[in-house]
């Protein structure tokens, strides 16, 4: 809940021409305020949408990359682990795992923008659906894995990276998880912040913005973003909401890890004790 609650604050503050009453200085102020004057439960707008497509989402997510990254090491450099190995098992994991919570990160990203015209999660995709058509649920895709493919892959460089200097036995370690993961987040997020704002902007297709530099329709592709963030406001605001995005990536991928390393070791775990059970009966 708190991770979700610092990604509404990262989609406003990501907003390049807010509105007058939803311009924040900070972090921490966005959320203050947000608070008071919009409700206690206001961050958690979207939270249901969210947690619908996490879940298939990072199964696939996951499942892909330990194959591909078996698959790829062996190929590589049978026997030991390769980076490159696991660029590109965590660059194809995205591909899968975009495909399902696209349309998921565009209903949320739409009922956290200021003054959301949307009464809830159903309402937001009839509208979208109704006005916009099945394309709009996906016109940030090709810059979301734009963005998410090198986030990624610096994400799970980082990651065995820090693994191999923190945990080189590669043992169930949850401290070497859980800094391993919040410094592969962090660098990650920061890194790929021009091309977040990128997506926000397709997602949300902030009127106010589009509207100053007199762009009619849909904004799409992901060139005419960057085209428009920058005539926006030139190089700082590709990194509008740089320090929510970090503060956001950090305990989320922390946990994200500490979870997934946890039921690694529990299931091989009772894998290997049900292997030895059979052969001591056989």
């Amino acid at each position: 809940m708190y991770c979700y609650g610092k990604f509404l604050e990262q989609t406003r503050m990501q907003s390049l021409q807010p509105d007058p009453k939803a311009q924040y200085k900070g972090v921490y102020e966005a959320l203050k305020r947000i608070t008071l004057t919009e409700g206690f439960w206001r961050p958690l707008r979207g939270i249901n949408i969210t947690v619908l497509g996490a879940g298939p989402a990072h199964a696939f997510y996951f499942a892909c990359y330990e194959k591909m990254k078996r698959t790829l090491s062996d190929v590589i450099h049978r026997g030991a682990n390769s980076h490159i190995a696991n660029g590109i098992a965590g660059s194809m994991a995205t591909v899968f795992h975009d495909a399902i919570m696209n349309p998921a990160e565009v209903v949320k990203q739409r009922m956290q923008m200021f003054n959301s015209p949307y009464k809830s999660i159903w309402d937001c995709v009839q509208t979208v659906w109704r006005t916009e058509g099945v394309g709009a649920f996906y016109r940030s895709y090709t810059t979301q894995l734009t963005m998410n493919i090198p986030f990624q892959a610096i994400h799970f460089i980082t990651y065995e990276f820090m693994q191999e200097q923190l945990n080189p036995h590669r043992d169930y370690n949850p401290r070497s998880h859980i800094v391993s993961g919040a410094m592969a987040g962090a660098i990650a997020a920061a890194v790929t912040t021009p091309l977040d704002v990128c997506k926000t902007l397709l997602n949300t297709q902030e009127n106010i913005a589009l509207s100053s530099l007199n762009i009619g329709g849909h904004l799409s592709g992901m060139v005419n973003a960057f085209r428009t963030v920058y005539q926006l406001g030139g190089v700082p605001a590709y990194f509008k909401g740089v320090h929510a995005r970090v503060i956001y990536q950090m305990p989320s991928t922390a946990i994200a890890w500490s979870v997934y390393e946890f039921f690694k070791y529990f299931l091989t775990k009772r894998t290997q004790e049900k292997r030895i059970l059979y052969e001591k009966s056989g």
